[in-house]
């Protein structure tokens, strides 16, 4: 079943990795689900950091994904393959996609399609999935935070950190968060950091120690790798788990094993988009039980920094490189 569509749409493209000038808006195919998908006519589209990097040609999409950026979309379907029951024609939806969000059309798993949160508007929600994926699974899950206990994390005023910052407090963690500039942690402890810390004019270590008595914090939600590593590690209290989801200045660093063995720590990490569908499926699920409900209340809701029209995708990159956002920018499709 569909309703009537084009078989050309609008899409961001680029020919060659560069900067974020080779982007352009171009005429591509429209492409037809599969059985198990469903096409979305896509309204709004968030912007991510993987976007940056697969444009500069540092994060290759993995097999069988569009070439076509973006990881996040809000919008309405518009064709539904074959075998879908869950989902029907005009349904409102935001959804967590491979790739192929900067664009008028997008196939999306309908595991991966969450419904719209009442009361918000489709561009909030096109800022979902991403982030929430993100901070769920490594946070909650892998990251095993618990009620009482203590989250660092870097680039809080990021959207995985504002997305952070209030999921962990709505499950009964203190937070604590860096971030760079003043006005940045003032963001962050507006959204209910316990404390913010300015890493270009203070020690985040000390501070730490600090504000935990000297005991360190019980889990570090860290994007930022390289020499971060063993900083990180002063900053884990007994048992502590250390999740590296990016690695913003490198995948290398020298370290000292001693204080992971003396401190029994932990540090794990994890990509999202690789993973399968099914896994996918399951974080999916844990968000329409444990989460939905809060965005449905208002308690949680995704930070907007700034909006850009489609044609507008290399403005957009541009001000997620200069990194003085505050939570998410999303793209708004005609």
């Amino acid at each position: 079943m569909q309703t009537d569509i084009p078989q050309q749409m609008n899409a961001i493209t680029f020919a060659e990795p560069g900067d974020a000038d080779v982007m352009q808006l171009s005429s591509v195919a429209t492409p037809t689900p599969a059985a198990g998908e469903v096409l979305i006519k896509v309204t709004a589209a968030g912007i991510n950091r993987p976007d940056v990097m697969q444009r500069q040609g540092m994060y290759p999409p993995p097999p069988g994904a569009p070439d076509v950026l973006g990881l996040e979309i809000a919008g309405t379907v518009v064709t539904v393959g074959e075998a879908v029951t869950e989902l029907r024609i005009g349904d409102p939806v935001c959804a967590l996609v491979a790739g192929g969000g900067y664009a008028q059309y997008c196939i999306a798993s309908v595991p991966l399609c969450m419904r719209i949160p009442e009361n918000m508007e489709m561009v909030s929600a096109a800022a979902l999935p991403e982030t929430y994926f993100t901070v769920w699974t490594n946070v909650f899950e892998r990251g095993a935070l618990t009620s009482g206990e203590t989250l660092l994390v870097h680039g809080g005023s990021s959207g995985i950190g504002t997305t952070a910052i209030q999921l962990a407090k709505q499950f009964g963690a203190r937070v604590f968060v860096t971030a760079g500039s003043d006005d940045k942690c003032r963001a962050c402890t507006d959204l209910g950091a316990d404390a913010a810390i300015n890493y270009k004019t203070e020690d985040y270590v000390e501070e730490i120690k600090s504000l935990t008595d000297e005991k360190g914090v019980n889990l570090i939600l860290d994007i930022v790798g390289g020499d971060y590593l063993p900083r990180n590690l002063k900053c884990l209290a007994m048992d502590g788990r250390l999740v590296q989801i990016a690695l913003q200045r490198g995948p290398k660093v020298e370290m000292n094993l001693l204080p992971v063995m003396l401190k029994r720590l932990t540090i794990t990490g994890s990509t999202l988009r690789p993973r399968s569908i099914e896994e996918k499926a399951l974080i999916a699920a844990a968000l329409r039980e444990q989460v939905w409900p809060l965005l449905d209340k208002t308690v949680v809701r995704p930070l907007i920094h700034a909006t850009f029209a489609l044609a507008d995708a290399p403005a957009a990159h541009k001000m997620m490189e200069l990194s003085q956002h505050i939570g998410k920018i999303v793209l708004t499709v005609d």
